[in-house]
């Protein structure tokens, strides 16, 4: 379906930066706290589309591309929020009580301006002359395309809102019911396997399963392998070798050897996998890069017009803004040094995270656009590239302040590390943003540097929500491992990700890495990336089996990954049982958008419940007394939730039929 293109259509307009805005402040709260419950974040681009399309249409001169910028403003919550992959780290190793407002704005925003500046030289190779597929962006762009192009497609657009909205709904009552301890928030089941144990718990979460619809059946499934070698295989292993203490359970026996030892063997497949996978991916980098900086050059000498679909920020703006954006980023790092054990190496340890961040940052930015265009950006492998950088980065602070190692300084270094990783972090997941944009944009003939501009625009809008949502977060609950001085729950938030990070720059610094557990990670991972590489030769590229998606799944607790791939199998029948149906495109569109809703609608419900945990004082203000048994909570939990994806995918199915015959 193609759009005509006026020669200046209308594109940013203050009343769709203001939309993106809010929509950018609403996903972004959302999706920190997805990201510190589970460790996973969603991509936000196609809802805010949607969204956009249906607040718009009450405007006659409303165009496709002013409808792709607002998705493009708010497509930043669902990358920025990543930084909470790193961030929580400096409260689990005692560094911070708060989070303070500045300094988390300032990592957020400096690394997501040089995340978009990073990417604009290579929007010619890997985006209009490159054939990756951009699957994410591709959709965003055939939602943008269906939702302006007719009557059917404007009722569409007024379907996906109401599906967003009753997505949202359903999961915020459904997380309200399990905050009253009507629900079980987890089920579960563990048991002894001889000396050992194992077993197995999903997490009673509608985002969780609106997050496995999204990921998709291939990720789904190599999530599913994951979790079959960490509890079938792993854990009943390492917990026979482990004899249980006295009175120690089935759950926690189970639990205690899998987060001890099990999780860095997934930290291992994680890291090798994604070390593959950017070493195959150099030559394909190195010659985008090469094919930008040509085009460039020919354009100069040749003094060509370029067309309005062609035009990006002027490569000596690009160059400008990264040299501006170092100064405070020198002076960010400087002032996180300040009055620390760490004042007497200020000069080369700023000197070394300045430079870290523009060479990592290139390298990573590179890397995460080039894999956004090949898998999307929500399969993108951002926890392998925090792992590569937290790893480079505590070598290199490490390296400096081996002169002055104590105990004091050892803690300084590492928190020195985890700060300028999280800079890094924003530089990637921005990039690969940034990218997959600028693709729903050349579909939609957008101007590219007016995207760039938005993107920028985002930045500083979700740079703004992260400190407060986040502090929130660990004033009312704290995290696993953290002091958490002033938590008033008992129950912390998981933060997965920023666990493994620290654990990781503690190891390197201190010296105590658990080197063994990571190795056997990577021998696992070795195989898994050859059975890759042999389904996908042997199907000619049909199947295969994602190695990071298997390390995650090892890695991640399995009542975040049993959900996931449940929702993963449950949208793959979903699609099959519609696509031969009348609508059935219309249907499964709706049906992201449900899932969409999960995520945000409960994401949301747990931010506001967490506002309620600070006002009220209370470390469960919305808990009913009853007394059913966890075995009754557990079962209320799974009918209740089964009934609620069933009608809402039916509903699904019933839309797309009646947007069809519009």
């Amino acid at each position: 379906m193609s759009i005509a293109a006026p020669s200046n259509p209308k594109e940013i307009t203050l009343r769709g930066i203001i939309l993106g805005i809010l929509i950018t402040l609403v996903f972004t709260a959302a999706q920190v706290y997805l990201g510190l419950k589970v460790g996973l974040t969603f991509a936000t681009s196609i809802p805010a589309a949607v969204i956009s399309m249906a607040l718009l249409s009450a405007f006659k001169d409303a165009t496709i591309q002013e409808n792709n910028i607002v998705q493009t403003i708010a497509s930043a919550a669902g990358t920025l929020a990543s930084v909470i992959f790193v961030l929580p780290g400096l409260l689990m190793i005692g560094w911070w009580a708060h989070v303070p407002f500045w300094p988390t704005f300032g990592a957020c925003a400096i690394g997501g301006v040089l995340g978009v500046m990073y990417t604009v030289p290579l929007r010619r190779a890997l985006v209009s002359q490159s054939n990756l597929p951009y699957p994410e962006g591709v959709a965003a762009a055939e939602v943008l395309k269906v939702g302006m192009a007719s009557r059917a497609g404007a009722a569409e657009g007024k379907a996906g809102l109401r599906a967003v909205i009753w997505g949202a709904l359903t999961s915020a009552l459904f997380a309200a019911g399990a905050a009253a301890k009507l629900l079980a928030a987890e089920v579960s089941i563990y048991f002894r396997t001889g000396t050992g144990a194992t077993g197995i718990g999903a997490s009673s979460s509608l985002a969780l399963i609106g997050a496995g619809h999204l990921m998709g059946i291939t990720v789904g499934v190599a999530m599913g392998v994951g979790t079959i070698i960490a509890w079938g295989v792993l854990v009943p292993l390492m917990t026979s070798l482990t004899p249980a203490a006295a009175g120690v359970d089935a759950a926690g026996h189970a639990l205690g050897v899998w987060s001890k030892e099990v999780r860095m063997i997934g930290a291992g497949v994680i890291g090798i996998a994604a070390i593959i996978t950017l070493a195959g991916l150099a030559k394909p980098i190195l010659g985008g890069l090469k094919s930008a900086m040509d085009t460039a050059r020919k354009a100069k000498l040749e003094g060509a017009v370029l067309d309005r679909t062609e035009m990006d920020m002027p490569i000596f703006v690009v160059g400008l803004v990264t040299l501006i954006a170092l100064v405070p980023a020198g002076w960010l790092l400087a002032s996180f040094l300040q009055g620390g054990p760490l004042m007497s190496l200020a000069v080369p340890l700023v000197a070394v995270g300045v430079g870290y961040i523009l060479i990592a940052g290139i390298f990573a930015a590179a890397v995460c656009g080039y894999m956004a265009g090949l898998i999307g950006s929500s399969n993108s492998p951002v926890s392998g590239i925090a792992i590569l950088t937290i790893l480079g980065a505590a070598l290199s602070v490490g390296f400096v302040g081996r002169s002055v190692m104590g105990p004091e300084v050892a803690q300084a270094l590492i928190a020195f590390a985890l700060f300028v990783t999280t800079v890094v972090l924003a530089v990637a997941v921005i990039g690969n943003d940034n990218l997959q944009d600028l693709k729903t944009g050349q579909l939609v003939n957008a101007t590219p540097w007016k995207q760039q501009v938005g993107l920028l625009i985002g930045v500083a809008a979700g740079s703004c929500v992260v400190p407060p949502v986040l502090e929130l977060l660990n004033h009312a609950n704290g995290f696993v491992g953290a002091p958490n001085l002033d938590a008033i729950s008992n129950e912390p938030l998981a933060a997965p990700q920023a666990l493994l990070i620290s654990t990781l720059a503690k190891g390197v610094i201190g010296g105590n890495l658990q080197w063994n557990l990571l190795g056997y990670g990577v021998l696992i991972g070795l195989v898994l990336v050859l059975i890759n590489f042999v389904l996908k030769k042997s199907s000619n590229d049909k199947y295969s089996l994602p190695p990071l998606g298997v390390g995650l799944a090892i890695y991640l607790p399995s009542a975040v990954i049993t959900p996931v791939v449940i929702g993963a199998v449950a949208g793959w029948v979903f699609d099959r049982a519609v696509e031969k149906r009348a609508g059935g495109e219309s249907a499964k569109r709706i049906g992201v958008l449900v899932m969409s809703g999960f995520i945000v609608g409960e994401s949301l419900f747990n931010v506001a419940l967490a506002g309620l945990i600070v006002l009220s004082g209370k470390g469960e203000p919305l808990a009913v007394a009853n007394s059913m048994s966890e075995g009754t909570t557990m079962t209320i939990a799974l009918v209740v939730g089964t009934a609620i994806v069933w009608s809402l995918y039916r509903w699904s199915a019933k839309n797309g039929q009646a947007v069809h015959q519009q």
